[in-house]
């Protein structure tokens, strides 16, 4: 069970994170069947990340009352209903629909899959099984590109959704067979203030970061939206401090090693949103490939995230959660840096070889990162946990995404002209620096550190009795 459980809960992460990428090579053909145009329906875009934002918060609530591994089928059959609403639309509103449906049904698939893992998985396992379920999760941003420019130079843009409906039947049907039963449990009452400000925050905030990084309708419109967004996120934690159950609790955060591991993944994962964004384009707009040839470029860091399964549960084994953390998210940044220093007569193979060392550091950061977070979370506690995580990982890629895109505009405006090289080397430099940061949440923890977890023993500091004998 330690395969095939966060196998079939990976269908659900590689749909959603693929959905989201895949149709940005796509816009173009998308609009000019619909009849709108590429830079309005961006807020297709726009629509997915916000149904995410409202309705994350919610799944811990709905999974402890109408039970997990039921919410869970459930999610991918909306987010399967979402796919064919999006293949038969018609207009700029039917598509907005349709992909705001499909966050719907991501908002739930995500965190309730993490849940399903966590607590069936012993904690001693957590490590091995978080393996097998980051690796999808990493592989689709990367292949999202190259797969939607390959089915829409070749067959069509509503290809792009039909592939969801077979991967959805399929995982529902081996969650129906093989995952265990997560029962239903007794739940608060709803804490439905909670899940307005929740939502208007999160929402406002990742609307407006899109608005900022993705202008379709005015930046000025961005700044307000995140503007709302923080102050409904300031009267959300006020909230939470007059009433007895709120739908996500921040003294969650009291538990070191979740605390460390929601802060340094947040901030690690603001490049690694930046990634997709960046490179397809400078691969494209300054190195002159077209989107497939830049698409299975990026495709390399995929088979590193891969490769990553096969080492990661041993390193965490030998090392521990501290000091693999640092070690990982330093070299990960530094392997993010490096995309700013390639040039198009740059060969190939150390573009290759950059991305494929970069993706398995990166995926062994968040196969760790990503167990670390429960290792010290009570059982009652783990819907919050997983709810919480994955709000936090929508928000860092909104806000990875928002940063390299105000850094190439900042940067172009400075020198008078459209986006160069060095516009792109800048953005690289300041986004790895920002997500170098990561590796500060794990100085303090000491080396053993969810070593019931990682299985990690740190040998004694010898007694000065002993030394005297060996003397």
């Amino acid at each position: 069970m330690i395969r095939i459980t966060p196998l079939i809960l990976a269908v659900a992460l590689f749909m959603e994170q693929m959905d989201s990428t895949v149709i940005a090579t796509s816009l173009p053909a998308i609009a000019a069947d619909i009849g709108a145009e590429p830079i309005s329906l961006k807020l297709a875009l726009t629509a997915y990340f916000v149904a995410l934002a409202i309705f994350i918060p919610l799944s811990g609530w709905m999974a402890d009352r109408f039970g997990a591994h039921r919410v869970f089928r459930v999610a991918i059959g909306i987010f399967m209903l979402g796919s064919i609403c999006c293949a038969f639309s018609f207009s700029l509103e039917s598509f907005v629909g349709s992909r705001f449906l499909q966050g719907i049904g991501s908002s739930m698939m995500t965190p309730v899959a993490r849940l399903v893992l966590i607590r069936a998985t012993p904690r001693n396992e957590l490590v091995a099984a978080m393996a097998w379920l980051t690796v999808p999760a990493l592989i689709g941003p990367i292949t999202g590109p190259p797969l939607g420019g390959f089915l829409t130079t070749y067959l069509s843009w509503q290809w792009i959704f039909w592939i969801n409906v077979p991967v959805g039947i399929a995982g529902i049907i081996f969650a129906t067979i093989f995952l265990p039963r997560i029962e239903a449990r007794n739940p608060r009452a709803i804490d439905f203030p909670g899940f307005v400000l929740a939502g208007i925050a999160f929402a406002g905030i990742i609307f407006g970061l899109s608005v900022i990084s993705l202008p379709a309708i005015p930046t000025v419109a961005g700044y307000i939206s995140v503007l709302a967004g923080l102050v409904s996120g300031f009267a959300y934690y006020r909230h939470t401090r007059r009433t007895a159950f709120p739908l996500l609790d921040p003294s969650l955060f009291r538990h070191q090693l979740f605390r460390s591991a929601i802060i340094g993944g947040s901030l690690f994962r603001i490049g690694i949103g930046a990634f997709p964004f960046l490179l397809p384009l400078m691969l494209q707009l300054t190195f002159g490939l077209a989107p497939f040839e830049s698409g299975m470029i990026t495709f390399v860091a995929a088979i590193g995230a891969i490769s990553s399964k096969f080492v990661a549960e041993r390193v965490y084994a030998a090392i521990g959660f501290p000091r693999v953390l640092m070690l990982s998210a330093a070299t990960g940044c530094v392997f993010l840096a490096v995309n700013g220093l390639f040039y198009p007569d740059t060969p190939h193979l150390y573009l290759y070889l950059s991305l494929l060392v970069g993706g398995v550091v990166r995926s062994i950061f968040f196969t760790g990162v990503n167990a670390l977070g429960y290792a010290d979370i009570e059982e009652h506690e783990a819907s919050q946990a997983t709810a919480i995580t994955a709000v936090s990982q929508q928000l860092s890629i909104a806000f990875g995404v928002a940063l390299a895109g105000g850094v190439l505009e900042f940067s172009s405006s400075l020198s008078g002209g459209e986006l160069g090289l060095n516009d792109f080397h800048m953005a690289w430099f300041i986004v790895s620096g920002v997500a170098l940061l990561s590796a500060l949440p794990f100085l303090r923890l000491p080396p053993d550190a969810g070593s019931h977890v990682s299985g990690h023993r740190v040998r004694p500091l010898p007694k000065p009795e002993d030394e005297e004998k060996l003397g």
